[in-house]
């Protein structure tokens, strides 16, 4: 059997592994117990009943988070031209077409969100191999391949989360800091569980939300009741 540290242990005490609690309640624990030098982010994972080796169980989406994430993110752009001027204008850190094609493959990738317009892709489509496993590739599904640049880089500057299921049938995102007032935290929860439902593919039978679970980056979990996310 592992043996936990002190700290461990005093971050633990008081929370019942068997209860699920309320999101507010559960924040509180979380907010109360994030003891690191640094902000820690707060994480939900949320278990789903599906299957995602199966093409019409597959989940994923993006959420607006209303009141951010507190990550700063750098975002790329891959597009030429006027769109190339509207990302820049817009806040984009990386902005390039071929030459940023060019600086990807060979390793260097100085950006966290990645967007492109849709007459880059047959390019891009040469990165899959990069950004894929990154979770960075540009889909259309998520509004990361789109003509509206600018709402695209202000939509991740401003605290878009994407989600994608696991092989598990897990969802794990960062909602927000430790440092965020609880009520600020209950909204973020609530926003990311409700596009998750939104998200519920056609393929998904019987309970779609099964468990749920926050946490700070290296804090305990606290499990929470699902009844308590509706908006």
């Amino acid at each position: 059997m592992a043996h936990h540290g002190k700290r461990v242990r005093a971050a633990r005490e008081g929370i019942e592994p068997l209860k699920l609690y309320p999101v507010d309640e559960a924040v509180k624990l979380v907010k109360s117990r994030a003891g690191a030098k640094f902000d820690e982010t707060v994480e939900v994972a949320m278990n789903l009943g599906v299957d995602p080796r199966h093409a019409d169980q597959m989940v994923r989406g993006v959420c607006q988070l209303p009141n951010g994430s507190g990550r700063t993110l750098r975002v790329g752009v891959f597009a030429k031209g006027a769109k190339a001027d509207e990302a820049k204008a817009a806040g984009a850190d990386v902005v390039g077409a071929e030459d940023l094609v060019e600086i990807v493959q060979k390793g260097t990738i100085d950006f966290d969100r990645c967007i492109a317009t849709p007459d880059m892709m047959p390019l891009v489509g040469r990165l899959g191999k990069i950004l894929g496993p990154r979770g960075m590739m540009p889909n259309p599904k998520v509004g990361t391949v789109t003509q509206d640049v600018t709402a695209a880089v202000a939509a991740a500057k401003g605290g878009a989360v994407e989600f994608r299921v696991e092989k598990a049938g897990i969802i794990h995102a960062g909602v927000g800091k430790a440092s965020f007032d609880d009520a600020k935290l209950v909204e973020n929860i609530k926003a990311f569980a409700d596009a998750v439902q939104k998200a519920r593919p056609s393929g998904a039978k019987g309970t779609f939300v099964q468990r749920v679970a926050i946490s700070s980056t290296m804090g305990p979990g606290v499990k929470v009741d699902p009844a308590t996310l509706s908006a």
